[in-house]
């Protein structure tokens, strides 16, 4: 491993084993993000907290994509993509270590912001490193497999969570895999801390694999540079980058406002146990997501992308509902049901904002980055409603949201359509 990963044979820079590194990194970004959602109620019961100040938790984390994202871009061109990797790692590693040596509501909140900091700037960089390590002729192919991965994170780290809150002080228990090391290590009543233990281990081991690892050098094309801050105030004064920016903002807050309170719904109105149903509930919520992923990657190539997220859009406003207003056994299945009509919006959204500009797409790119900050904003306007009238009156704001990205499908009029099956032929034709 001294000599890092060779580069494969297909050309002088690339190599097989930086792309298996990246979607490493996508892995673990994944598998700490989105535990969030299913320990929430624990932590809110652990510090006797108001809904308000559950969703800062959401709050903490996702303000420092808004934060970091532009100058993780700038960093990048300077100091290269290896030592920013390893400074983000190890910022997360330090919010871990900080919220499992000492728990309390602020020194969460604190460990919350390195972590998302550190994963902000990761995910600047390993977008392109996955373009130049993988190819540019398997970059479509090796984004769509990172997104595969990203998912089944996130469907695995709610089971994490359940795994070790069910086992810690549990008589007989000590002697399952590392229960009896956490219950040495996590204070009584605050057994959700152990996953930030196995956190801090997984991103120790990711810094001391990056330390061994040689990287290429990823030369961006003029129009993937992050640019100057004079370039993003001049975008940020163009119509079509503030409309895409508001629609990641809404997407990014659908995405989280519904992760994060599942499991407190499900409680609240059901009396479901949140740290069995409701993390069951939300990791179904990321697994139906990645699995809509998939279908939605035919529906591209049949459909004309606007119509695709006008109809996975309507179909989450009637899952809202349906989830906010049925029956317990009903909500058990409209709410990951969510997740899988969720799952087409970031990528359409996304493209359909790069294809309705002419350049300076890098630049773009990081202002639609900093849109996650909505993860930021939209739990915490949830928490603060639901304390004044009732959680279930909080997430009706998620109406407002899904109606924003709605509208993007009716209004979008990109440069460029996505090339379906029937474009392709009138090509063919018109080229006869």
């Amino acid at each position: 491993m001294g000599n890092g990963f060779p580069p494969s044979p297909a050309g002088p820079r690339r190599s097989p084993g930086l792309v298996v590194l990246t979607m490493l990194t996508f892995f673990v970004i994944s598998l700490v993000t989105n535990v969030i959602g299913a320990i929430n109620a624990d932590v809110g019961r652990s510090f006797g907290l108001s809904l308000t100040f559950v969703g800062l938790l959401a709050f903490a984390f996702f303000v420092a994509y808004g934060v970091m994202s532009i100058p993780a871009g700038l960093l990048v061109e300077r100091c290269r993509e290896k030592p920013v990797m390893v400074a983000a790692f190890g910022l997360a590693l330090a919010g871990a270590l900080l919220i499992s040596l000492w728990p309390s509501y602020p020194v969460f909140l604190a460990s919350l912001f390195l972590i998302g900091a550190g994963f902000a700037a990761l995910q600047v960089v390993i977008n392109p490193l996955l373009r130049v390590a993988g190819g540019e002729e398997h970059y479509a192919f090796n984004s769509v497999l990172a997104q595969l991965i990203f998912g089944g994170a996130s469907f695995l780290s709610p089971f994490i969570y359940s795994y070790f809150v069910r086992n810690i002080g549990r008589p007989g228990a000590e002697g399952k895999p590392l229960v009896g090391l956490m219950t040495r290590l996590v204070r009584p009543g605050l057994a959700w801390v152990s996953v930030y233990w196995v956190f801090a281990a997984i991103l120790l081991a990711m810094i001391a694999v990056l330390a061994a690892v040689r990287f290429p050098v990823v030369e961006r094309r003029e129009d993937e540079r992050a640019g100057a801050w004079a370039v993003h105030r001049a975008l940020f004064r163009d119509r079509t980058v503030v409309l895409y920016f508001l629609g990641i903002f809404a997407y990014v807050g659908t995405e989280q406002g519904v992760s994060f309170w599942i499991s407190k719904f499900l409680q609240t109105y059901h009396g479901y146990d949140q740290q069995t149903v409701g993390a069951q509930r939300v990791a179904l919520f990321w697994l139906l997501m990645t699995l809509g992923g998939i279908l939605g990657l035919g529906l591209l190539k049949l459909f004309d992308s606007r119509r695709v997220l006008v109809a996975f859009t309507a179909a989450a406003l009637v899952f809202l509902t349906l989830a906010l207003f049925g029956p317990g056994p009903l909500a058990l299945v409209m709410f990951p049901l969510l997740g899988f009509a969720a799952s087409v919006m970031w990528p359409i959204i996304f493209s359909l904002a790069l294809n309705s500009v002419a350049g300076r797409h890098g630049a773009f790119s990081g202002i639609l980055c900093t849109g996650i900050v909505g993860g930021a904003i939209w739990p915490l306007i949830i928490g603060r409603v639901g304390d004044a009238f009732g959680l279930r009156q909080g997430l009706f704001v998620l109406y407002l949201t899904l109606g924003y990205i709605l509208s993007i499908g009716l209004w979008a009029r990109p440069l460029i359509a996505n090339r379906t099956i029937a474009l392709r032929k009138r090509e063919r034709k018109a080229a006869a």
